[in-house]
């Protein structure tokens, strides 16, 4: 089963169907088993670069947090982890938005982010345990990595098995463009994390729209997809397309991994 975000252009909010879409499993038309919404309560995990460099204040990051706090729907539940060399709980899994809003002086500005470890920690210590297929990450940060022990590579491929979708609230970039050719730039990582989970990208100078817009999405135009492949070589990762028919835009992850 594969999260998807679906909506009409026109703005009309009858759900879309499985016959208003295709999808293509390493180029190859399949059929489709079931298509349908998913209003079911999200864990939301806000992932916030509290490093030293990240161009932002701590009052920013705040801010940050206590946007989403105030805007989840009903059932919905934040776990705010901030991370430098390491990742840390800020607020434990919650939908009281006084008892976040009570935590949030634990971010402080030190250390060099190690966003890949950071995820792989997330996936692992929160959402892998977790039954809830509506499992999202929201990184807060430019991209930067500086040190992980995990790889780019291997930090997709995991959210991708995992059926994790990550969102970001994008930061400036600290390092404008000057970075090793051998490390991702910033703003690539940002890129490949939300088009390859199916996620989306907003900027960190519009906070409320961001929280906003991620969590209506949440409610109201997610679904679930499923399929058998025609064909799925062993041990082999296979290209992902999920089109919607004209009018219809649709967001999936770019890649099924082998399982």
């Amino acid at each position: 089963m594969i999260g998807v975000v679906a909506r009409r252009d026109n703005k009309q909010t009858n759900p879309v169907t499985s016959k208003e879409l295709s999808v293509y499993d390493n180029g190859i038309e399949q059929s489709i088993r079931n298509f349908t919404p998913d209003p079911s309560p999200a864990r939301i995990v806000l992932l916030v670069d509290n490093s030293l460099t990240i161009r932002a204040d701590v009052e920013k990051l705040e801010q940050a947090a206590r946007e989403f706090a105030y805007e989840i729907y009903e059932g919905d539940k934040l776990l705010i982890v901030g991370y430098d060399e390491q990742a840390e709980i800020v607020s434990d899994w919650t939908d009281d938005a006084k008892a976040i809003e009570s935590s949030l002086k634990l971010f402080r500005k030190k250390g060099q982010p190690h966003l890949f470890d950071a995820i792989r920690a997330v996936i692992e210590e929160a959402m892998r345990p977790m039954q809830n297929p509506k499992r999202i990450i929201v990184v807060i940060s430019d991209g930067l990595d500086r040190g992980s022990k995990a790889t780019f590579e291997h930090t997709l491929a995991e959210l991708q098995t995992e059926n994790i979708m990550v969102y970001a609230v994008q930061a400036v970039d600290r390092t404008r463009g000057a970075i090793r050719r051998d490390v991702p730039k910033p703003k690539v990582v940002i890129d490949k994390l939300a088009e390859g989970t199916g996620g989306q990208i907003f900027s960190i100078d519009e906070l409320q729209v961001a929280a906003k817009a991620i969590c209506d999405e949440l409610r109201q135009n997610r679904y679930v997809l499923s399929y058998v492949p025609s064909s799925a070589p062993f041990g082999q990762a296979r290209s992902l397309l999920v089109v919607g028919n004209e009018g219809i835009t649709i967001r999936s992850k770019s890649m099924q991994q082998p399982n």
